[in-house]
């Protein structure tokens, strides 16, 4: 269990960093493009929440994966379909965690309209990897799939 926890942990503070990467790039294009970035308290504190969100949501998720004995990054279906934790209300925890929490989070932070855009510009090719991960699944699992789909949204 503890075991588990820091795996989860120490997995979500990469996904953390590479969320800052592309917020730093971000901030770079900004420069270069002379975007002038933004800051107010107000957004520092959006940021901040939004990366905390992120990141606990992250780390929920990726937990139950190892409690299952799941790899959190496979190009192949998973041995188990989990419908409890973070799964019971999103199907996707965490790249709504990650891809859209802690990107968002960070592009706030440092305050680049530039990695605001590249975050959502990335959203729509992350849906459709999920929706190639949603036909592996429905193969894999079928009248389960199906069930859990039809209660839980893809994202919120």
């Amino acid at each position: 269990m503890t075991s588990d926890l820091l795996k989860s942990l120490l997995h979500n503070i990469g996904v953390v960093l590479v969320g800052f990467g592309v917020a730093l790039i971000g901030v770079l294009i900004d420069h270069l493009l002379r975007i002038h970035a933004f800051h107010s308290l107000f957004v520092l504190i959006a940021g901040a929440i939004l990366l905390a969100a992120g990141f606990l949501l992250r780390v929920w998720a990726t937990y139950d994966f190892y409690q299952h004995r799941m790899k959190v990054i496979s190009l192949e279906p998973q041995n188990a379909l989990i419908e409890t934790g973070p799964y019971a209300f999103s199907r996707n925890p965490l790249y709504l965690g990650g891809n859209v929490f802690v990107f968002f989070g960070a592009a706030l932070v440092l305050g680049s309209p530039s990695a605001l855009v590249i975050t959502a510009l990335h959203i729509p090719l992350v849906d459709l990897f999920i929706r190639r991960e949603e036909t592996q699944l429905e193969q894999k699992f079928g009248p389960a799939w199906i069930a859990y789909k039809s209660r839980v949204r893809r994202w919120i």
